[in-house]
């Protein structure tokens, strides 16, 4: 009964819009006093740092970073270059464009939200130009950014790996495979709509041009060496290469000799503030799972799924439905948090494998960024496309499937992710 009133005061602030890692925080502290009293609040603040600050968590301010300087530095610019001169010549060629940056950017930022962002400042304009609608500019770039938590490196997989106590590295390489085949998807889509709505060719093949953007784009290129060659060649930790990626946009930005300052000023603020509604939502979890697990919560979850089936393939869909519901009302870090540490134990019961899981639950988080009503990544692709969220919706239902896609055969399939995550294992 104290939990479920615990769940209804969380609801409650969230509906009048307490921060959720506040509204997270208050329900863990009333929790904890009506079972152990107040004197239980004695190690709190200690509690909170002690989970903030742990090691594998430095690599997200860091990737993010590593994105800021792309921006500032113009490397971003020379990737739309070559890949518009590698595929601008196919029909719609511009959108496929989009999600190959995307592609891309989102081996370097590790954020969807950041994706977007940079991505559409610059795309969804000339894709408006070129005749292509607002709502389907829109609704390309905000699925091809969900990819940026699919492809390593991914903060939400690092959140996941410290509530589910796993390897980041594993869950890197476990998304690369999944990530590839939701960019071939989008592609695929964006060429039937091309054909279909008579979507503008940019520029016949021209193997100058094609070499001459290569040529320019080619230091840009160490970006993913550094960071994908040294995490799955066992060189070093997520936490280390996100390290190695912002001292390589740097000397990349200095090469090209194009940094804003002011632009990675703002950037890296902004960047700044994302990262601390990251660590106060991880802070605030720490409180709210040592209450959950003091009270036996997982583990009652845990027999009560098990009484009513062992079949892992069907707790696996039922924890897919779960997951695609709250994705609809929770940001991905909130609901990595607040949900994984108590479907954890389930799921190691029944035999999940949890890497395995992570990539499903990223997946699932991936879809939830492209459905209302939170959706912070298709409202950040309207708002710069000017474009009606329900307009966008109705194209972006299209590109919504292909990810939905993705995710049933990763979950009926773990060979998908878990090939490449065996094969670096031995």
């Amino acid at each position: 009964m104290l939990v479920l009133w615990m769940f209804l005061a969380l609801l409650l602030m969230i509906c009048i819009n307490v921060p959720i890692a506040v509204a997270l925080a208050v329900s863990a502290i009333i929790g904890l006093v009506a079972t152990e009293g107040v004197n239980s609040l004695v190690t709190v603040a200690l509690d909170m740092y002690d989970g903030s600050t742990k090691f594998s968590l430095i690599a997200i301010p860091m990737f993010v970073l590593a994105g800021a300087i792309m921006n500032a530095a113009g490397i971003t610019d020379r990737l739309i270059n070559f890949i518009g001169a590698l595929i601008g010549f196919v029909r719609g060629g511009l959108a496929m464009v989009n999600i190959g940056v995307s592609l891309f950017f989102a081996e370097i930022s590790g954020s969807a939200v950041a994706d977007v962002a940079a991505m559409g400042s610059i795309m969804i304009p000339q894709m408006k130009k070129r005749g292509y609608s607002a709502p389907f500019a829109a609704a390309v770039t905000s699925s091809s950014a969900s990819l940026a938590i699919i492809i390593p490196p991914s903060i939400p997989m690092i959140l996941y790996a410290v509530s589910a106590n796993t390897s980041v590295e594993q869950l890197f390489v476990a998304g690369l495979i999944p990530g590839l085949m939701g960019a071939a998807g989008l592609m695929f889509v964006a060429y039937l709509f091309a054909r279909r709505y008579d979507l503008p060719v940019e520029s016949a093949f021209d193997t100058k041009r094609l070499k001459e953007t290569f040529i320019e784009a080619l230091p840009t290129f160490a970006l993913p060496v550094i960071i994908l060659g040294g995490i799955f060649g066992g060189l070093v930790t997520a936490t280390e290469a996100a390290g190695l990626a912002v001292l390589a946009a740097l000397a990349i930005g200095l090469w090209y000799r194009e940094l804003d300052l002011r632009h990675l000023k703002r950037a890296m603020l902004d960047g700044g503030m994302q990262t601390a509604v990251v660590m106060l939502l991880v802070a605030a979890s720490v409180l709210m799972g040592g209450f959950l697990t003091r009270a036996q919560i997982p583990q009652d979850l845990a027999a009560a799924m098990l009484a009513f089936t062992s079949n892992k393939y069907v707790i696996l869909m039922i924890l897919n439905v779960f997951f695609l519901v709250i994705g609809f009302f929770l940001h991905s870090a909130a609901a990595i948090i607040l949900v994984v540490p108590i479907v954890v134990p389930l799921i190691q019961q029944v035999g999940i494998d949890p890497v395995h899981f992570g990539l499903v639950v990223t997946l699932n988080l991936a879809i939830g960024q492209q459905t209302p009503p939170v959706a912070s990544v298709l409202i950040t692709s309207c708002s710069i496309a000017r474009a009606n969220i329900w307009d966008v919706s109705k194209v972006n239902i299209y590109f919504v499937a292909v990810l939905l896609t993705v995710l049933l055969m990763c979950t009926d399939r773990p060979a998908i992710p878990m090939f490449l995550v065996e094969q670096f294992s031995r």
